[in-house]
């Protein structure tokens, strides 16, 4: 059975029910309860109690993507997006948002001592997100390295950019700062940008200081 952080789950063997909250290991979970309690207990001794419920915080869209204007086209905004769980702030859910006009194909590789694995690889509808990873908020010291990578596309008459390489960690200040709304995921959470914006050139600026500097 394929369980993930976030899952609502019910023992076997107790009238216990809870939210995994933490993947101990290949066998063992780590499952809170309505007390705020976390239970480590094996995978084996729990099942699903909904099965697999799509996340209300991911935004899927498998139609034609119209084609837009170039004069509207949105060419820079692509984020790391982090939130809480909606039942359990002990989860963080990743999500790789897409506010550009382009389609992009995103990909997802974690890499911790030496080991690497494949986490996520999809193509992301304009404007939409899907969320990529999921970790417990308590162990953000022991987070793997995050190795993304995207590609643009579009039908529209655009050059798309170059591709996308976010290779970082993320670390405690990263999340220091005050929450912002995430419309996207219509949730508050945690903003990271992974491309940077156009530099705004003040013609009149630069002319100037080249004057200055002779």
């Amino acid at each position: 059975m394929n369980l993930n952080l976030g899952d609502f789950v019910r023992f076997v063997d107790e009238n216990i029910e809870g939210y995994i909250t933490r993947i101990i290991d290949k066998d063992t979970i780590g499952v809170t309860d309505s007390n705020d309690f976390e239970i480590p207990v094996q995978a084996s001794k729990v099942t699903l109690v909904h099965g697999e419920i799509p996340d209300e915080n991911t935004v899927v869209s498998n139609r034609q993507a119209a084609v837009v204007p170039v004069a509207e086209f949105i060419k820079e905004g692509v984020y790391l997006g982090l939130v809480t769980d909606q039942h359990s702030t002990a989860v963080a859910h990743f999500n790789l948002l897409n506010e550009t006009s382009f389609q992009v194909l995103a990909t997802l590789t974690t890499e911790k001592g030496g080991n690497y694995k494949g986490e996520f690889a999809a193509v992301i509808p304009a404007h939409s997100a899907k969320k990529i990873f999921s970790a417990n908020l308590g162990d953000i010291q022991l987070w793997p390295k995050f190795n993304i990578e995207v590609l643009f596309s579009t039908t529209a008459n655009v050059e798309p950019p170059a591709p996308l390489i976010y290779r970082e960690n993320i670390k405690g200040k990263d999340l220091s700062v005050a929450k912002v709304e995430i419309a996207l995921l219509k949730q508050k959470g945690w903003l990271i940008r992974l491309d940077e914006p156009a530099p705004v050139i003040d013609a009149q600026k630069l002319k100037e200081s080249f004057f200055k500097a002779r």
